[in-house]
C-alpha cells in the first residue's frame, strides 16, 4: 500500500468540485474503494465527547449555542473535576469508546489552575487506555508541548468552512489564528483533528474551500470531522434549514477520496440521519462517530442504538492507538512545582503553629453568646 495522504487525480478546485457533484453511487463507490486500500471497511471508531467546561464563551461563532452573547439554554459550568472525567471516561470505555475529547468554551488556553487540571485530567484518562483528545481554543506551542507531555494524542481545532466563507460566521477569531493554533500542535508532535460544518449556509464552493486550506497544509489532518449544523434556538442560525442527508455522504465520500489515509469522522447532526445514510457514509468511507447521548450540549444517539446499529450493519469498534502508538504521560513540571511550593507552604505553616504552641501561645477563643 503506497503513501497517500492526499490524492494527486484532484489538485484544482474545478475537480473538486466536479468530484462533488458526480453521480452518488459512482461517487460513493470511488470512495468506498479507496477506503478499502487504507483502511478496515468493518472498523469503525466509537469516540466520546465530554464538555468539561461549558458555556460563558466570549466568541460570537453563529452556530455555538455556548457563547455568552446568545440566549440559549445553555448554562454555564466550571471546569469539571478530574474524578468526574474519569468515571465519565471509565463508562464511556465500557460502553465500547477508543477514544475521549475533552472540549473547553474557552477562546484560548490560558496558563492558569483550570489549564493545570486539563493536564491532569489527560494523564489520568490516557493511562486507562483510551486515546485522548481536547479542543479547548487556541493555544501557544509551549501550551501544545505540555499537553503532548501529558499524554495527549490529539488536537481538535476545526477551520468550520472556507476562508471566504468564514467570515460570515465568526468576527472573534481569524482564519489564520485557527491555522496558527494547528501549527501549533504539529509543531509539538500531536496529531491533529480538523474539519468543518456544513448547513450553515455555505455554497458547495466552501465545502470544496474548506478541503483546499487542509491540502495547502504540509500534512493535512489525521482525523477530519464532517458535521452538520445542528440549529440551536437563540444562535444566529437557529432559522437554518437541516441539509439533506445526501449531502452529508456526499461530504464524506469527497473527503475520503481527497484525504485517503485520514480517519473521516461522521460528527454532529447523526439524530437526523436514519440508519440507512448512515451506512452510506460507512461504505464511502467514514471510520468513526462519537457515541453517547451529548455532543458537548447537543442531542446525540444514545449508546444502545448505536450498538444496534453496529450489529445490523456488521461493524466493530475500532481498538484504539490503531494510528499511532499510546503517548507516555511524563509528570508536569509546573503541576509538580507548585504542589511542592503548596506542600512547604503547609509545612512552614505547621511547623510556626508548632512553635508558637511550644511557646505558650494558644489561638483566641471568641465565644458568641446566643
Amino acid at each position: 500500500m503506497t503513501n497517500m495522504k492526499i490524492n494527486p487525480t484532484y489538485s484544482t478546485k474545478e475537480q473538486l468540485i466536479e468530484l462533488y457533484n458526480k453521480p452518488l453511487l459512482e461517487l460513493v463507490f470511488e470512495a468506498a474503494s479507496i477506503h478499502r486500500q487504507y483502511h478496515n471497511p468493518r472498523e469503525v471508531q466509537m469516540s466520546s465527547l465530554l464538555s468539561i467546561k461549558t458555556g460563558g464563551c466570549p466568541e460570537d461563532c453563529g452556530y455555538c449555542p455556548q457563547a455568552a452573547r446568545y440566549s440559549t439554554d445553555v448554562e454555564a459550568h466550571k471546569i469539571l473535576s478530574v474524578d468526574s472525567v474519569v468515571e465519565q471516561a471509565n463508562n464511556a470505555k465500557a460502553n465500547g469508546s477508543s477514544r475521549l475529547c475533552m472540549g473547553a468554551a474557552w477562546r484560548e488556553v490560558r496558563d492558569n489552575r483550570d489549564f493545570d487540571t486539563v493536564i491532569e485530567m489527560v494523564q489520568a484518562v490516557n493511562n486507562m487506555g483510551m486515546e485522548v483528545c481536547a479542543t479547548l481554543g487556541m493555544m501557544s506551542e509551549d501550551q501544545a508541548k505540555r499537553l503532548k507531555n501529558a499524554g495527549l494524542f490529539a488536537y481538535n481545532h476545526n477551520l468550520d468552512s472556507s476562508k471566504e466563507f468564514y467570515g460570515d460566521i465568526i468576527s472573534t477569531r481569524e482564519y489564520d489564528e485557527r491555522l496558527e493554533t494547528i501549527e501549533n500542535a504539529r509543531k509539538a508532535g500531536l496529531t491533529v483533528c480538523s474539519g468543518g460544518i456544513i448547513g450553515m449556509g455555505e455554497a458547495v464552493e466552501d465545502r470544496i474551500g474548506l478541503l483546499m486550506s487542509y491540502m495547502a497544509m504540509e500534512t493535512p489532518p489525521e482525523s477530519i470531522p464532517i458535521n452538520a449544523l445542528v440549529a440551536v434556538e437563540g444562535t444566529p442560525l437557529e432559522d437554518q434549514k437541516p441539509i439533506e442527508q445526501w449531502e452529508m455522504i456526499r461530504m464524506v465520500a469527497t473527503s475520503r477520496i481527497v484525504f485517503p489515509q485520514s480517519v473521516i469522522r461522521l460528527s454532529a447532526g447523526r439524530t437526523k440521519m436514519n440508519m440507512e445514510a448512515q451506512a452510506m457514509c460507512f461504505l464511502a468511507g467514514a471510520g468513526s462517530i462519537f457515541a453517547g447521548d451529548k455532543l458537548l450540549t447537543t442531542p446525540n444517539p444514545e449508546f444502545n442504538e448505536d450498538k444496534e446499529m453496529f450489529e445490523i450493519l456488521g461493524l466493530i469498534p475500532k481498538a484504539p492507538f490503531k494510528e499511532g502508538e499510546q503517548p507516555i504521560s511524563y509528570p508536569d513540571e509546573k503541576i509538580e512545582a507548585r504542589k511542592a511550593a503548596e506542600a512547604q507552604r503547609k509545612e512552614e505553616l505547621e511547623k510556626a503553629s508548632r512553635e508558637a504552641r511550644s511557646n505558650g501561645f494558644e489561638p483566641r477563643k471568641i465565644i458568641v453568646n446566643s
